[in-house]
């Protein structure tokens, strides 16, 4: 059905046609909001590894690809029986709007809940043809369309580019530390991995009041900006083995809390012994299907603790973004030091060769007429 015959507006947007194909920009369909649906125009939204993924096929073939879902923006126009947002709200796109009625909600635990939902109507290519978004959003837009559980609304004195990313990687690695990893007073905590997700992980043990965070990574420059944000010590893992450099660090006992942001196996058992006895280990890193773990089962056993994997932060949007941009705006947050660059909407796949190469922790789209 060609676009001309539906209510909505056209807009330009960031598209993966096809597996490892260049990104490319499209005029996209966005239809007007139906029930329980908003349409928000989108002011910034950062460049994460999650779309490099669906770019390379490594989340899924359902192409063609609206990417982009780390973003701010303000509600436009909002679909009937949408009560919590309306047209005006300056809001953050979260992936994961709970349902209220599963079994997780049910028992009072909606960070875990198993039927998020997203925007029942499809946005779709000038002639018909109707795209994915990525993580339910597809915010390398001007204008998208997702569900109105998927805003949530905050101070808009927060600049758009740095509230944006509590979306995703910033509010994983922050909820890593301080939700699944209940890092509290005194505490020691070891971060393995200091990309954006890690760094986030080493924002929030230091706002959480650990007192010792010790980075780990193999490049320099990332323990650099570790230190900028709490680290107390760092540990370059090419130079050192990282279990007896936390350990060294920590009286010979390891951290009480390991947060591994890497996600593959090999980083997996440093975090695992790296440990205290009794400690935890979050992993928040996201492993590939083929990934395969062997521990020993009496060492499982022996150590105690806890072995967690950490959804999203285990966040709950409507209680951690408005929280998080509350601490922010009281300059106990450093958000604008995830902010590496700010970008056009044209310069995304220049974006992610800077990914790869380790020279950003986040480069942030912001569009055209916006202030960020």
């Amino acid at each position: 059905m060609n676009t001309s015959d539906r209510p909505g507006q056209l807009v330009t947007g960031v598209i993966a046609r096809a597996k490892d194909a260049p990104v490319e920009l499209a005029t996209i369909h966005v239809p007007d909001p139906g029930p329980g649906e908003a349409v928000v125009r989108v002011q910034a939204c950062g460049v994460c590894h999650t779309d490099l993924h669906y770019v390379q096929g490594g989340i899924g073939d359902d192409f063609p690809y609206l990417l982009g879902h780390e973003a701010a923006g303000i509600v436009e126009a909002v679909g009937d029986g949408v009560t919590d947002v309306a047209p005006g709200d300056y809001v953050i796109l979260n992936w994961r709007a709970v349902c209220g009625e599963c079994r997780a909600c049910k028992r009072g635990r909606p960070w875990y809940c198993f039927n998020t939902h997203n925007a029942t109507q499809k946005m779709t290519l000038e002639d018909g043809t109707e795209l994915s978004p990525a993580l339910g959003i597809g915010a390398f837009i001007e204008k998208t369309l997702v569900a109105a559980g998927q805003c949530t609304k905050v101070d808009p004195a927060a600049r758009p580019a740095a509230a944006g990313l509590l979306g995703c990687g910033v509010m994983a690695g922050l909820g890593a530390a301080i939700n699944t990893g209940a890092v509290t007073r005194g505490d020691s905590v070891a971060v393995i991995g200091c990309g954006g997700v890690g760094a986030a992980a080493i924002a929030g043990a230091r706002l959480a009041g650990a007192s010792k965070v010790i980075a780990v990574d193999l490049d320099d420059r990332k323990l650099e900006g570790a230190r900028e944000l709490g680290a107390t010590h760092t540990v370059n893992s090419s130079e050192q083995d990282p279990v007896e450099a936390i350990q060294g660090l920590t009286d010979g006992n390891g951290a009480d809390v390991v947060v591994e942001a890497v996600g593959r196996p090999e980083t997996y058992r440093q975090a695992f012994y790296a440990r205290d006895l009794a400690g935890t280990v979050v992993l928040v890193g996201v492993p590939t299907p083929e990934m395969q773990l062997e521990l020993p089962l009496a060492d499982v056993f022996g150590r105690g603790g806890a072995l967690k994997s950490s959804w999203y932060g285990d966040c709950l949007p409507s209680r951690d973004f408005p929280m998080l941009i509350d601490l922010y705006l009281q300059g106990r947050l450093p958000l604008d030091a995830f902010v590496t660059e700010e970008i056009g909407i044209g310069d995304i796949d220049a974006a992610f060769t800077k990914m790869h190469s380790g020279d950003v922790l986040r480069s942030v789209v912001v569009m055209a007429g916006e202030s960020a």
